[in-house]
């Protein structure tokens, strides 16, 4: 009886008060976009960033803005801390590490990377058997499953 109540209430609540109840009741979550990055040597890229909480080296990327797309926000947040452009971008895997999103894409680098931004304190080319030991399991084995997906 109490759930057809509801039920009959939630239909005559107007569509954007429903949207917002229904947001305002769902768990937060971050979300970002990181890429695999590789050249023409199939080397990967990798950033060892000032913010990362365990290890500095990892993939580039960053948070996604409101209402900006994950393909714009991996293009933003490459050329904004490393100065390179990407092409041949194509979308990896998506996942969930608790609250947050991660969007993960494979593309290969059009110029030479640099370091633009404070978050960043360097940014380097590995061949695979050369990546830092830092660099997370879960990392490297996406690197591993990608560059096998992708690279031709």
């Amino acid at each position: 009886m109490l759930k057809k109540a509801i039920r009959r209430l939630w239909r005559i609540i107007p569509s954007n008060t429903r949207a917002k109840l229904a947001r305002a009741t769902q768990t937060s979550f971050t979300v970002s976009a990181a890429a695999i990055v590789s050249n023409e040597k199939n080397e990967v890229l990798l950033l060892n960033h000032v913010l990362r909480p365990f290890s500095g080296w990892g993939f580039p990327g960053g948070f996604i803005e409101k209402g900006e797309q994950a393909e714009n926000a991996i293009r933003r947040e490459i050329r904004e801390e490393i100065g390179i452009e990407l092409s041949q971008l194509q979308l990896y895997t998506v996942r969930t590490v608790g609250t947050h999103i991660e969007i993960l894409f494979f593309a290969r680098a059009d110029g030479e990377p640099s370091v633009n931004s404070a978050e960043i304190m360097e940014v380097r080319w590995f061949p695979f058997d050369e990546v830092p030991e830092e660099v997370a399991g879960t990392q490297k084995q996406q690197m591993r499953d990608a560059f096998s997906r992708f690279s031709n």
